[in-house]
């Protein structure tokens, strides 16, 4: 009996070190079985059986292996999965790699360049799985073959991505089917050497973006992939190879280059800190950026509406913007010249010519003596011009960008050279007099004005000195009214402010707006404050003031923020809040870096913590409160980023049975606005329904409605992707990883619910608090109210502080956001 009991323990102690022991390498006498891995000689990744997403085939695939997420970089078997876990990956003796199932028939194998005596299979900490010949365990000697020449959707920091012009090897990115499946999705990513090589995105056959070519510096299509302090590029063009790489220059942090599942070619790196994939970029970034976007001959710039405009020496082909443009004088051949534009993302390639030992200048006489050359530039900009680059067709896909230090010169009629020297020269021959003749007479009218100032200051400032006194004390007893009526509002000293806030010193302030600077101070308890201090200039200030005192002195809920008292004393108008140790919602959602701290189980919280502070306004307070300024501004954030409605200057109470009001002065903040304010300054409850639900969609998204988009606003983007079955494209890219697709969903309906053109057709803040949290089928939504920025006439997207409409006889105050 003690002898079975020795033996138990001695087989127990056996698996324990064979299950400690973790194996690198895959030799002809080992196999891998689906519950075995091997990891790299760092522990930097895994190779070994997988199920992705909900799937239940299995796979054999490469893992980050210090990551909580399982984060598949390499898949072998992609489109051959397995139905169980009886598959074994095995190495046979001429050195191939092979999959076998429970049949034991081959599902997947690699392929062997030359026989080998010794193959032994090993996982890289570069992520590469390579087989080589004998022990030699380099990456670059005699290698048998590497998973680092068949990618699937990632691209590892040292991984060629390109061709070998000899073998015919073409190292290319293609997306997965979904998170379930990793087989070849629609898209790919590789570089097309048709013509002078350029790197294209594909959905299909179709381009559906560009990179461009190569010019020696950047890619001509993304100047946006620049070095930086995590990662450094590099193109190679020779005649053995052609391919792009780039490398990780912090040996501690994960970088991966990634192809959607939707068709976006991510850049981003793991943040150990916050345990997410944090996005470097994404691309296509704008509308520009879609292939062949205006046509040919057309530029496309994002910031100019319509955003396609024809080159110069050509007009419009059709009435449609996107239809493309047409030369305005037709060519002669020898009589035409070359006009030189800069800026441009350069035409597509697939169709052009080059050689890269001859000058610009021979180029150019290349160019001029075909008649079918289009267009000519330099190859490489790096160290001057140099190269030949010919277009013998449409000029393409062009868009303009600032950044971009490359010149093309486009063939014209020389009659088109001439008008457009000669109109350029004739606005720089007016423009000097002009200049001059303003300049004068600008000066005299600022003097004229500074003068009539001084005069106008000196009288002001007698009048000001009798009626001062009274005037605070009209302003003071609003509040004592109110404290008779039990407000239990303290009042605090100037001087006990003045203090908190260092005098308030500018290293103390924390934002401004329309009442006037909100400053950080620290009382003599060590408690922390933030004071909103009256603008002496302010013309609302006043009314915000008795507004912000009336509305929320005794408002109490975990999602407001609480008002601690005010001070009225040497001219001066305060209000003492709760310090809220994150500022607002907007600097989060809205900054490129700071949303990754914003996963979506925190926006989630956000959401539905602002939902339950408007039902408290809405329906549980003393009185019936509409806030009518609800957005992401107006949210702050504690130090557990719990959300705080504030700034209730702009507020308006009902009582009794009241539930609607109009008035003839419209204000609130542009993009938050519903219709029926903005035209008929019809007012309630809904009005902040609407508002809720534009700061659904923009928590979601990481968009701002306001400035989005010069063909769509937020909410017309949405509901278009709503309607086509795509709104995981409305999903801000940063919380990918960290969201629960259902519920993100759910919460992307229910903000559409909120923003219907109609009132009527909006939920309440109940029924929205209970839909956000339940599971009950939601009805479909109306189409949304939505304001684009030239259904307001009169926009033009500036950054003042107010905008002025007009509707009849009543105006409208609109605070634009920022």
């Amino acid at each position: 009996m003690e002898g079975f009991t020795l033996l138990l323990f001695c087989l127990a102690l056996l698996n324990s070190i064979a299950a400690a022991t973790v194996r690198e390498t895959i030799s002809t006498l080992q196999s891998i079985n689906d519950d075995q891995i091997i990891v790299s000689p760092g522990k930097t990744y895994a190779l070994g059986f997988f199920s992705p997403g909900n799937s239940k085939n299995r796979y054999v695939g490469i893992w980050y292996n210090e990551i909580p997420t399982q984060t598949v970089v390499w898949v072998a078997n992609r489109d051959n999965p397995l139905a169980d876990s009886s598959g074994v990956l095995k190495l046979n003796e001429t050195g191939a790699l092979v999959l076998l199932n429970h049949n034991k028939s081959v599902v997947w194998s690699s392929n062997a360049s030359k026989p080998a005596r010794y193959p032994v299979a090993k996982l890289l900490d570069s992520g590469n799985l390579v087989v080589q010949d004998g022990n030699d365990t380099s990456e670059t000697k005699d290698l048998l073959w590497q998973s680092f020449d068949y990618p699937g959707d990632t691209i590892l920091p040292g991984q060629k991505f390109g061709r070998n012009l000899v073998t015919g090897l073409n190292r290319f990115m293609s997306s997965w089917n979904s998170t379930d499946d990793p087989s070849q999705g629609e898209y790919s990513y590789q570089i097309d050497i048709s013509g002078y090589p350029q790197l294209v995105l594909r959905e299909g056959a179709f381009k559906r973006y560009r990179f461009g070519s190569w010019n020696g510096i950047q890619f001509s299509g993304a100047p946006q992939l620049k070095q930086n302090n995590f990662t450094r590029f590099s193109f190679v063009s020779d005649e053995e190879e052609l391919y792009f790489r780039f490398e990780q220059t912090n040996k501690f942090v994960f970088h991966r280059m990634q192809l959607s599942t939707d068709g976006y070619i991510l850049g981003d790196y793991w943040n150990t800190e916050e345990k997410v994939w944090s996005l470097h970029g994404k691309i296509p970034v704008d509308d520009c950026d879609y292939y062949d976007k205006c046509g040919a001959y057309a530029s496309c710039n994002i910031n100019n509406v319509p955003p396609c405009n024809c080159l110069d020496g050509f007009v419009s082909k059709t009435d449609d913007i996107y239809g493309g443009c047409v030369r305005r004088t037709s060519l002669s051949c020898h009589g035409d010249g070359f006009l030189k534009l800069s800026g441009l993302k350069l035409p597509d390639t697939e169709r052009s010519w080059f050689n890269r030992s001859i000058s610009l200048e021979d180029c150019r006489t290349l160019c001029m003596n075909n008649c079918s050359c289009t267009a000519y530039a330099a190859l490489d900009v790096s160290k001057g011009p140099t190269g030949c680059l010919l277009w013998f067709d449409d000029l393409v896909d062009i868009r303009d960008f600032t950044d971009v230090d490359e010149d093309i010169y486009i063939r014209v009629a020389g009659t088109e050279i001439e008008a457009i020297e000669g109109k350029q020269l004739h606005k720089s021959s007016i423009r000097k007099p002009q200049t001059v003749f303003i300049s004068c007479v600008l000066f005299i009218a600022i003097l004229i004005l500074c003068l009539t100032f001084i005069i106008y200051r000196r009288w002001k400032t007698r009048q000001k000195g009798g009626k001062m006194k009274d005037k605070l004390e009209r302003d003071a007893s609003v509040i004592y009214e109110h404290e008779k009526d039990d407000l239990e509002l303290p009042m605090f000293e100037w001087s006990t402010i003045t203090c908190a806030t260092n005098n308030f010193s500018p290293d103390n302030k924390l934002g401004e707006g329309g009442f006037g600077s909100v400053y950080k101070g620290i009382l003599d308890d060590g408690g922390e404050i933030a004071v909103k201090r009256l603008s002496k200039n302010s013309s609302q200030g006043l009314q915000e003031f008795k507004n912000e005192v009336m509305h929320i002195a005794k408002l109490q809920h975990r999602n407001l923020v609480r008002l601690l008292g005010y001070c009225i004393q040497a001219e001066e108008r305060l209000l003492v809040y709760e310090f809220m140790a994150n500022k607002s919602l907007d600097s989060f959602i809205f900054d490129e870096n700071k949303s990754m701290l914003l996963d979506w189980p925190r926006r989630s919280l956000i959401i539905n913590g602002v939902a339950r502070g408007l039902l408290y306004l809405h329906q549980d307070s003393r009185h019936r409160i509409v806030h009518r300024d609800l957005k992401a501004g107006n949210v702050l954030l504690d130090s557990e980023m719990n959300p705080k409605i504030s700034d209730f200057g702009l507020a308006r109470s009902f009582g009794g049975n009241e539930i609607e009001a109009t008035t003839k002065h419209v204000v609130g903040t542009y993009g938050y606005l519903p219709p029926e304010y903005i035209i008929d300054g019809a007012y309630s409850t809904k009005s902040d329904v609407f508002s809720f639900g534009v700061l659904i969609l923009e928590i979601v998204s990481g968009k701002r409605n306001k400035g989005f988009c010069h063909q769509d606003n937020l909410l017309a983007h949405v509901w278009r992707l709503f309607t086509e079955g795509k709104c995981s494209e409305i999903v801000d890219a940063t919380i990918i990883d960290s969201l629960n697709l259902p519920e993100v969903l759910r919460t992307i309906h229910v903000g559409l619910l909120c923003v219907q053109l109609s009132p009527d057709d909006r939920p309440n803040m109940s029924s929205v608090v209970l839909m956000l949290s339940s599971e009950s089928e939601l009805p479909q939504p109306n189409l949304p109210g939505f304001f684009t920025s030239t259904s307001m006439a009169g926009d033009s997207s500036s950054s003042s502080s107010y905008k002025q409409y007009t509707n009849n006889d009543m105006t409208v105050s609109i605070m634009s956001a920022r």
